[in-house]
């Protein structure tokens, strides 16, 4: 089944936390763990207790809770619970800016999203802010960044990327440096040029400044930089067009620089030797990911020069953190662990760690964006463990971008839902997926959304997706699709969609409430959710072809739901994956076929979805009309809907689309043609010519249908003079003889049958004394070939010394030893009227011995016990009176009859008798 993932960033925040009782325990992690939540007196609970509910609530499950009552209105405006604004997963209109200044006076950090957010923090209360960060705000302007300095000027921290700043200039960060004097770490990422006065600006006015990260810059003033005295921390990763020779000899002389950031440049190795040489108290340089560099360097290079540490991609990198804390660090494959006991009592480690663990985290994560295959190395030998290292870091911004990160490195192709399986199982194996389902049990949304993208992503692995399941991953998951923020529900159902790929784990997702969660989706966002939408719709066609499955998606109304999504939705991947979603529905005939095809639109939905421009959608559509014709109703409502036309239109459109679509179009017009009038109406659409062409198709799965098709529309004499005009009867011929399917043998030998056994004659005599020629010439040579290769068809079917045997003997274990061996099974799912049998019980008169032979072939075919449509075919042979001429044809004379049509005659008689439509003598 198809399946995606996703390598691009999106975020999240929020929880389902459950609320805990006194027996409750707050784990690690910010979630909590519950006993039981039965039997609490909640008008008992003590303040202090409810407000610490409260921090575990999300925004809307605190506005939810605090409307309960007065108490808990005044409680859930403690200021204690608004000191952090996570705004990334909410859009301020001016109700809500109200509400939130009236309770974020004491907010110290914000987050927020995009230039309207950051318009509306302008004007909240929040003056005492210190901390805040900002994502896609590639649309901010000077003007806006400058005016939120100037209302914060007790900020201590900034940061704004990872996307670029586009429309931000030096002039923004004059301002910041003019209005915040006490700022002491600014990140910038993507500002075209930071110039000398800007940087100037921050030393003068910011003494306390001690992180700078100017990230993916086309222009840096080096000079500049080498007057921040008061910096301990610097990255320019990814900056470009630095004059490295000056850094160099300017950025060493820096009094208190300890870390250095020059990954992802074009430094040299001259450059790096240098730094490492003249810099008194740096202690770690980083350079991973520097092409220049790394291609000059020596692999023996030594990683340590008097007490500083170079991180490359060629060094062991744990190692080399580790060793400069050989007396501190108990292991250097828990580095950070063990660095993180010692913080709270080294306040300046501490901040060491936290900057260590940021550039780690923004550095793995780009180079996993890149996707380079000369990275493969880095990431098995070390990089996938950093990751699941950093997973465990206290910083929830590492956290994210580390789960983010491991989403993106996995992936090998996007389209192709491709993943590393080697890469996953490292992940796996270190610990890494019982981390990420820690992180998706958070209260914050953006670690659920991450922790869910990468958990989504590493399950397309089936050893990962096992494990995610056993380890309680699908009820996580089937939680976290109920979620009010979309990003984290969108991920949730992606994580869910990979799943349900596999067999094995489809009744669990829906015994964890998956379907229904995801049917909700559904129903709960607008029809311009795409990514949402197309992850849900993707998960129930997944789920929808387990006959147990199928059931509960019908219960939910999910029926209803994937209908909707075909008639409102625009998006061509959500209509690819809703169209596929009934058409897996209508695949189970008797339970869900009629149900779709009674849905108000769904046929009339579809047919139009054949007309797309998209291939998968017309796909998908023709693949559901395709089903859903196997139902009688189905069938004529869809030609009222126009699946005549459209369906002819792209059976005609699709001779250079996928062999996929090729098939389905066939199949679609195959299954429509089972009625005699759309047979017609196919005829006279011009539908036969590109069916004859679909048959020539070297592709079994094509030229099966087709044949199949050609087979119902030779039942018509006119459709069958239009197969023989057309050039129909070599594509057959060929078919007969040639092709490795003995289904698309056996409808190849009846389409023949039909085009030669005596009424198209008939009707080519009708049009030639109207004045119509036959445009095709020796058609009895034709003819003669075409019985010839019906005549082989049979033939490879018999056994003389067997069928010897059974003309003389009534031996029940011979005739089923043969019988067994002639049967066709995919035949047993062919369903004819009661006109093609009668039409089957004449050609037994033919005087022709091969169209005798090839029609008791056939009616063996239709009669054979388990077949699923035997008996009714048997009760249409009692109707037709076919058991006196089976008996005229199993005694009749060498003379008058095969062996084969004598033969196949009386096996037919036999399942008769099975059936007991017949007694035999």
């Amino acid at each position: 089944m198809t399946r995606k993932v996703r390598r691009k960033l999106s975020h999240s925040k929020e929880t389902d936390a459950p609320i805990v009782d006194r027996s409750s325990v707050i784990a690690d992690g910010a979630r909590l763990q519950l006993d039981s939540v039965h039997d609490i007196n909640w008008k008992t609970l003590p303040d202090d207790t409810v407000i610490q509910i409260f921090s575990y609530l999300n925004y809307r499950d605190r506005a939810s809770l605090s409307s309960t009552c007065q108490t808990f209105r005044l409680l859930g405006s403690s200021p204690c619970l608004w000191d952090t604004l996570d705004l990334r997963f909410h859009q301020l209109d001016a109700a809500a800016v109200k509400l939130l200044s009236s309770r974020s006076k004491n907010t110290w950090k914000l987050q927020f999203r995009g230039p309207e957010t950051a318009d509306a923090i302008i004007i909240l209360e929040a003056r005492g802010v210190r901390e805040i960060s900002c994502d896609f705000c590639q649309d901010i302007t000077d003007s806006t960044l400058a005016v939120i300095a100037a209302r914060h000027e007790m900020l201590e921290s900034l940061q704004f990327g990872p996307d670029a700043c586009e429309r931000i200039s030096s002039d923004a960060i004059k301002a910041i440096a003019l209005c915040c004097p006490r700022l002491k770490k600014l990140q910038m990422c993507g500002v075209c040029e930071i110039n000398a006065d800007a940087i100037n600006a921050l030393a003068t006015n910011c003494q306390q400044l001690m992180e700078i990260a100017f990230l993916e810059s086309d222009a840096v003033d080096e000079l500049a930089l080498g007057n921040l005295a008061s910096v301990r921390y610097l990255s320019i990763a990814g900056t470009r067009n630095l004059k490295w020779g000056l850094a160099s000899q300017v950025w060493s002389k820096l009094p208190n620089l300890e870390g250095l950031d020059v990954s992802r440049t074009d430094i040299s190795l001259s450059s790096v030797m240098r730094f490492l040489a003249l810099s008194q108290n740096l202690k770690f340089l980083f350079a991973l990911n520097c092409p220049e560099f790394e291609a000059e360097v020596n692999v023996g290079i030594t990683y340590h020069h008097n007490g500083k540490v170079l991180i490359t991609v060629f060094s062991d990198i744990l190692k080399a953190l580790s060793s400069s804390f050989t007396k501190t660090v108990e292991s250097e494959r828990n580095v950070f662990a063990s660095w993180r006991k010692l913080k709270d009592v080294n306040r300046i480690l501490g901040q060491t760690i936290t900057w260590i663990e940021w550039i780690l985290s923004h550095l793995l994560l780009r180079i996993a964006e890149n996707n380079s295959k000369e990275f493969d190395a880095f990431w098995i030998k070390q990089g996938a463990s950093i990751l699941v290292h950093l997973l465990q870091s206290p910083k929830q911004d590492v956290q994210e971008r580390a789960a983010t990160a491991i989403a993106t490195f996995v992936v090998i192709d996007d389209e192709n839902a491709t993943v590393d399986s080697q890469k996953a199982e490292i992940i796996m194996c270190n610990g890494g997926i019982q981390l990420l389902l820690d992180l998706a049990r958070s209260c914050h949304e953006g670690l659920q959304c991450e922790a869910a993208k990468a958990i989504a992503n590493l399950s397309v692995d089936s050893k990962v997706a096992k494990f995610v399941a056993e380890s309680g991953g699908i009820s996580i998951l089937a939680n976290l699709a109920k979620s009010m923020n979309k990003l984290v529900a969108e991920e949730a159902a992606g994580g869910l969609w990979n799943l349900s790929v596999g067999e094995e784990h489809k009744g669990s997702i829906a015994e964890a409430g998956g379907i229904k969660a995801l049917v909700n989706l559904i129903f709960k966002w607008p029809s311009s959710s795409c990514g949402v939408l197309e992850r849900a719709a993707g998960a129930l066609a997944n789920l929808a072809a387990d006959d147990k499955c199928s059931i509960e998606v019908a219960a939910v109304r999910g029926i209803q739901a994937l209908v909707m999504l075909t008639t409102s939705c625009k998006f061509e991947g959500v209509l690819e994956q809703a169209a596929r979603a009934l058409s897996n529905l209508a695949a189970h005939g008797d339970t869900h076929n009629a149900s779709v095809g009674q849905e108000p639109g769904a046929l009339e939905a579809l047919v139009q979805l054949t007309y797309s421009h998209h291939e998968g959608v017309r796909q998908e559509a023709a693949g559901a009309l395709w089903n859903l014709s196997f139902e009688d109703k189905n069938r004529e409502a869809i030609t009222a809907a126009g699946g005549v036309v459209a369906l002819v239109s792209l059976a005609k459109s699709c001779s250079n689309s996928s062999q996929v679509l090729q098939e389905r179009a066939a199949g679609s017009l195959w299954g429509l043609s089972v009625s005699e009038s759309n047979s017609v109406a196919i005829g006279e659409e011009g539908g036969i010519a590109p069916l004859i062409a679909l048959a020539c198709s070297d592709v079994i799965d094509v030229h099966e249908t087709a044949a199949g098709a050609l087979w119902n529309l030779a039942f018509n004499p006119g459709n069958a003079l239009h197969i023989l005009e057309d050039g129909g009867i070599p594509a057959l011929v060929h078919l007969c003889s040639s092709s490795q399917s003995r289904m698309a043998r056996f409808m190849a030998a009846l389409a023949l049958a039909y085009v030669f056994d005596g009424r198209m004659e008939e009707t080519a005599s009708a049009w030639h004394s109207s004045g119509d020629a036959l445009k095709i010439e020796n058609l009895d040579g034709v003819k003669k070939i075409g019985l010839k290769r019906i005549e082989e068809f049979v033939l490879s079917f018999s056994d003389p010394s067997a069928f010897a045997t059974i003309v003389v003997s009534s031996a029940s274990t011979a005739h089923a030893q043969v019988a067994e061996v002639s049967y066709i099974s995919e035949a047993g799912y062919l369903r004819c009227s009661l006109a093609e049998i009668g039409r089957f019980v004449a050609m037994l008169r033919s005087p022709y011995p091969v169209l005798r032979a090839c029609s008791a072939f056939a009616l063996l075919q239709f009669t054979m016990p388990g077949g699923r449509h035997s008996i009714q075919h048997s009760n249409m042979l009692q109707s037709a009176g076919a058991p006196r001429v089976l008996r005229a044809t199993a005694a009749a004379a060498a003379a008058t009859a095969t062996i084969e049509a004598k033969v196949f005659a009386k096996l037919v008689l036999r399942n008769l008798e099975h059936h007991h439509m017949v007694a035999l003598d």
